[in-house]
């Protein structure tokens, strides 16, 4: 998509969700042994609570941000990917994604005792689901700060535009260049447009016909959908189900 190669805000959430992606891919596949060269991540170094002990087998972040930053940022370290603005940009918005995964390590825990009691627990750490990590970093798409490629004392760097009094936070998203309007149909700039996307009418957010149709308006009509209903499980081992049609309501973007 071309507008992925320009600076923009989308291009930086993009980065930063892949960078986080990597990693945490990484992280998983550690703890679960899909990886002979790492394995469980080591016990926390935080002493445990007088109700848990710490065990069982942790999301080893330490290594999916090792490998996951020297795969996602590699490119980025080669003249032939571009101005320097624009690999200074995505190496930052790297580091933020792979941040996002320190930020969304969690304890978790597993009861022990009679009868499923809790007396004793054994907790590890690990991470959240990366849904969890991709609504953060939409959140700071949202925010994200425009910058600028200037010089700072004797080395160029990236300083917010309207507040370049202060140095880019590590915990914000940059971008270069304002995104194009993604309303109406533009191939150079990578857009399709938005005519004929199906829209949510009872939505608030960013799928809301409101917001997806650009205040053109939208079309509804109905649908009929052809399901499996009334299912049941015969010993064994089948099931067996009837079909049925309902009439949904749909709504397009003119």
């Amino acid at each position: 998509m071309p507008d992925l190669a320009k600076g923009t805000r989308e291009s930086a959430f993009v980065f930063s969700l892949a960078a986080a992606v990597v990693s945490h891919s990484i992280a998983r596949a550690c703890a679960s042994g899909e990886l002979p060269s790492c394995s469980c991540a080591p016990a926390p170094a935080e002493q445990a609570g007088p109700d848990f002990r710490w065990g069982g087998c942790g999301d080893n972040l330490r290594y999916g941000l090792q490998m996951g930053s020297a795969f996602s940022d590699a490119p980025m370290k080669n003249s032939r990917s571009g101005s320097q603005a624009f690999r200074l940009m995505h190496l930052h918005n790297n580091a933020v994604g792979r941040q996002s995964l320190v930020d969304a390590m969690e304890t978790k825990c597993k009861c022990h005792g009679v009868s499923g009691s809790c007396s004793v627990k054994t907790c590890w750490k690990g991470l959240h689901d990366i849904n969890h990590i991709a609504a953060d970093l939409k959140s700071k798409y949202l925010a994200a700060t425009k910058v600028i490629h200037r010089h700072v004392g004797t080395r160029r760097q990236l300083v917010p535009r309207e507040l370049d009094v202060r140095p880019v936070r590590e915990s914000e998203l940059v971008y270069l260049v304002s995104s194009p309007d993604y309303c109406t149909q533009n191939e150079k700039h990578g857009s399709f447009g938005t005519q004929d996307r199906q829209c949510n009418k009872t939505s608030n957010g960013s799928d809301s016909c409101n917001l997806m149709c650009c205040g053109r308006g939208y079309n509804a009509y109905t649908e009929k959908i052809v399901e499996r209903c009334q299912c049941k499980y015969h010993w064994c081992c089948y099931v067996t189900c009837k079909k049925c049609e309902r009439t949904v309501e749909r709504y397009v973007c003119k």
